[in-house]
């Protein structure tokens, strides 16, 4: 009988698996899916000789993320690469507002726009360096993160605390017109604000599109060598050679509970796993509380809440083989490993109220990832393996573009809405679709049937609103991993800080289920942390 059982192989869980292994548990994880990764993983499915991502590429967060950085995961196979620009955004004029790791190459590109925005640029990097060490550790640890928030709060009391709290609270859009003159640096922080379901009206779209921007400006958004999967693989390397078991193929459909206490787990093929200390679950919030856990071992209060869960937006992504490189406008653009396409602000607004009025919407922001810029290993020379995803609303009522998608996503609904992608690009690419060898359409349902913690093409474990977030993530509460039922933890990214690939909320449920069971697992972990200080900090291997 293992110590504890991971349900699912996303990075969360095996994230957790991986801590618990260190502190000396046995620990075995159960994936639904016949391999590992959740959605980090890639695969040949486009074209034999592309290599194509299924879902996330670019991992800012991973980079920065203090879970992973001390994994070493350097060790066990992984190396990452990056575009000579982290992002882009062109406009329908050709100019461009160009994100770079380089501080002074973002300034100037945002002075092009308007003389002394690049100074504006500077001073919102000189408050995110100014704080980031403490903002990253808030962030990536258990709620209420009292030592980190205790460290900021001393340091905002001299640094103008409260400022700072408005601006990320601000909607975006003001966030930008406070700070910019000229479009360039509205784009950066509006369009990365719509990585999540934020609006550029939204309150607190502000914080996150800084947030997001910064961890681009310091980090770059890089890509692992070979292809996103290359990440799953070295976690999954880490877990066996320190004796964690995964089997893939094994979808749970049961907790199992006995004295009010969650003791294993059953699986879809009526095999019964017992669980010595904790069952860890990297699944999403209704999944959990609707499906795998009975209602009759839950309050009602919970279940109330569950069904006010809200997701974030569904998501249609394109994967495209192509023969040359995408024939952009601006030179700019080619550099970039991520395009932002929306001619302007207030196109974003348009495409966003258009989902909130649940239509298809008729010129969809997309976000364009080229492969083969950020890694050459990804496709042969002089083409691209290309992708762009763009959200949609799950509950769809019409059809912004007057095309007739009624958002069964069957053949014709996908069809129709991928060449509307492809008219988005070539607005600002002339040409781009001539260059077309092979392509492959993801549509909800099958993002979902793919990794089932995709909700209806949901990408980020439930939005990203500040209705919940913090203590209110997953419903109203502590924010904590804990659930109700002792011995089960939330381990996905339903739980604080919420979606991206950064690993906390695995790692914050494994620390979790050990503070419950002091004794020799918790030492087990300081003694194999202390030796990851000494051998595994030596920062992430890059190339270009």
């Amino acid at each position: 009988m293992p110590d504890a059982v991971v349900i699912g192989a996303g990075p969360n869980g095996l994230v957790a698996a991986n801590l618990l292994a260190d502190a000396g548990w046995s620990v075995e994880v159960l994936e639904e899916q016949p391999e590992p990764g959740g959605a980090v993983r890639h695969d040949n499915g486009v074209d034999p000789e592309f290599v194509s991502d299924l879902f996330s590429s670019f991992y800012p967060l991973a980079v920065a993320s203090p879970v992973l950085r001390t994994l070493g995961l350097e060790r066990h196979g992984l190396r990452w690469s990056h575009a000579p620009h982290v992002l882009a955004h062109p406009l329908g004029d050709g100019t461009c507002a160009v994100l770079d790791r380089d501080v002074d190459t973002t300034a100037a590109s945002l002075d092009a726009f308007a003389a002394g925005d690049g100074d504006s640029w500077r001073r919102l990097y000189e408050v995110w360096d100014r704080y980031r060490p403490d903002i990253l550790s808030a962030l990536f640890t258990p709620f209420p993160p009292v030592r980190a928030t205790a460290r900021l709060a001393a340091r905002l009391r001299v640094g103008g605390g409260l400022r700072l709290a408005r601006n990320l609270i601000l909607p975006v859009r003001r966030m930008g017109e406070e700070e910019f003159r000229g479009e360039g640096g509205r784009l950066i922080l509006a369009g990365n604000a719509l990585h999540a379901d934020l609006a550029p009206e939204a309150a607190g779209s502000g914080g996150f599109g800084w947030l997001m921007s910064m961890l681009g400006q310091t980090y770059g958004f890089p890509v692992p060598v070979g292809g996103s999967g290359a990440l799953t693989a070295a976690l999954t390397h880490r877990l066996r050679a320190r004796g964690g078991t995964l089997r893939c193929g094994e979808r749970v459909s049961r907790v199992l509970v006995r004295d009010r206490r969650a003791v294993g787990v059953r699986t879809a093929g009526g095999e019964t796993v017992a669980a010595g200390r904790a069952v860890l679950a990297d699944v999403s919030v209704p999944a959990l509380y609707g499906e795998l856990v009975d209602a009759a071992d839950l309050p009602a209060q919970l279940l109330t809440d569950v069904r006010r869960f809200q997701w974030d937006f569904a998501t249609f992504k394109v994967d495209w083989a192509l023969d040359g490189p995408v024939p952009w406008r601006s030179e700019e653009a080619a550099r970039a490993g991520t395009v932002h396409l929306a001619d302007g602000v207030d196109e974003l607004t348009r495409f966003a109220a258009q989902i909130a009025r649940r239509l298809v919407p008729d010129r969809p922001f997309a976000l364009f990832g080229q492969m083969t810029t950020a890694d050459a290993t990804r496709s042969p020379r002089g083409t691209e393996s290309a992708w762009a995803y763009t959200h949609v609303p799950h509950d769809i009522r019409g059809d912004a573009g007057d095309e007739g998608i009624t958002g069964s996503w069957d053949a014709k609904d996908q069809e129709v809405m991928a060449d509307r992608v492809e008219r988005q690009v070539e607005r600002f690419a002339p040409g781009f679709r001539s260059l077309i060898r092979a392509r492959r359409v993801l549509a909800p349902p099958t993002l979902q049937a793919m990794d089932s913690n995709l909700h209806g093409g949901a990408i980020n474990g439930g939005t990203t609103a500040l209705h919940q977030q913090l203590f209110f993530r997953p419903v109203p509460g502590t924010g904590r991993p804990e659930t109700a039922l002792p011995g089960l933890f939330l381990a996905s990214a339903g739980a604080h800080p919420g979606g991206g690939v950064h690993g906390a909320p695995g790692a914050n449920a494994a620390r979790a289920a050990l503070r419950r069971h002091r004794g020799p697992g918790p030492a087990m972990l300081q003694r194999a942390l202390t030796r990851r200080d000494r051998t595994g900090d030596r920062g992430p291997r890059e190339e270009r």
